[in-house]
């Protein structure tokens, strides 16, 4: 395989063995939900919650003669997923959590109604047991093909957030490559701790976009992590092989070990 970055040929066992991070130049590559539980959570502590929650198509959204009900079933034999979240609880070092991780490969992971509603409960969930939650986001933004739905769970995710908060409970929120639009806009961006892994881009909307509609240049590296930390919006940048102790660590301080 070639890095998208520096275009240097890798060995795809040598890159999945760095848990695909290239060793040429240590771009940081997207990550399934299951491989990324695996490299963070303790051996098989981990359990799934609401794996059965699917999403429908409540508006019969259509685009390119392609019907939303066609895109899900194809991003569900692409991915392997239900959905866009794999949301569940485990342990990281030994310490209690709930978890929420996004995988890019189920359309973007683009937060639609049934993303929002597992996310939420999670968070819920978190609250009722006492354990920190923890949510490693990836996402184009919000899901266009259910509207007015979509966008709610804006709102919903950071009023149960808000509610956590409440309980004193711990919120560790990981940024990944790329996490922008709606997710950045709600729980992405509200964790007690924000912590974005090196080069990711961060932030709302495109870079693009935004130089269209300002007419000006936006300066080098901006919306990445580093330029996020650099301006106060992130509390960490955290190479991928460190990230499993920095989270035990974080969560023993947290809870006085």
């Amino acid at each position: 395989m070639r890095c998208p970055k520096c275009h240097e040929f890798l060995y795809v066992k040598e890159y999945a063995r760095n848990l695909n991070v290239c060793p040429k130049c240590g771009h940081h590559g997207r990550v399934p939900a299951g491989e990324r539980v695996a490299m963070l959570l303790d051996p098989d502590s981990f359990a799934e919650i609401d794996g059965h929650l699917r999403p429908t198509d409540p508006l019969g959204f259509a685009c390119n003669d392609k019907k939303y009900a066609e895109r899900l079933e194809e991003a569900h034999r692409s991915s392997g997923l239900a959905e866009a979240v794999l949301c569940g609880t485990g342990t990281i070092h030994s310490h209690a959590v709930v978890l929420a991780v996004l995988d890019f490969s189920f359309l973007g992971a683009s937060m639609g109604s049934v993303v929002g509603e597992k996310v939420t409960r999670a968070i819920e969930r978190a609250a009722e047991e006492g354990k920190p939650f923890v949510a490693i986001s990836a996402s184009g933004g919000a899901r266009m093909h259910e509207g007015i739905l979509s966008l709610m769970q804006m709102a919903k995710t950071a009023n149960a957030l808000a509610k956590l908060g409440s309980h004193g409970i711990l919120f560790i929120s990981i940024l990944t490559d790329p996490t922008t639009g709606g997710v950045m806009a709600s729980f992405a961006s509200l964790g007690d701790i924000v912590i974005g892994e090196p080069g990711a881009t961060v932030g709302f909307a495109g870079a693009r976009v935004i130089e269209q509609v300002t007419r000006q240049k936006l300066p080098g590296g901006f919306q990445t992590s580093e330029f996020a930390l650099e301006h106060g919006m992130l509390d960490l940048v955290v190479p991928r092989k460190q990230l499993r102790d920095t989270l035990g660590l974080l969560l023993s301080l947290y809870s006085g070990a």
